[in-house]
């Protein structure tokens, strides 16, 4: 059934969803079975846009882009980044989507 969560997405030469690292995500298990999805927006602009996901699975690329996540958008510094960084690799909730 069509659910709505609020959730940031993340704009780094390309549109990525993400969460933090440690438990499964239902709107992850949602993506794998069906990549379609709408995205609401709400803050200054108003749209309901048809996206498609796509999980990142590639380790490197997974680390190069949870790497900005946690510093340029949600504030981490570099070493608290660095620091943690495998266990986020290693679970983290990571999609790049397009708008179609």
């Amino acid at each position: 059934m069509p659910r709505r969560i609020e959730i940031y997405f993340h704009n780094f030469d390309g549109f990525y969803l993400s969460g933090r690292p440690g438990f499964p995500r239902d709107w992850m298990a949602n993506m794998h079975a069906d990549p379609k999805f709408m995205l609401h927006l709400k803050r200054g602009v108003v749209a309901d846009l048809d996206a498609m996901a796509s999980p990142i699975a590639n380790q490197e690329e997974r680390r190069s882009i949870l790497y900005r996540v946690r510093t340029e958008s949600w504030g981490a510094s570099t070493q608290e980044a660095e620091a943690t960084m495998d266990h986020w690799v290693e679970s983290a909730p990571l999609v790049s989507f397009v708008l179609v």
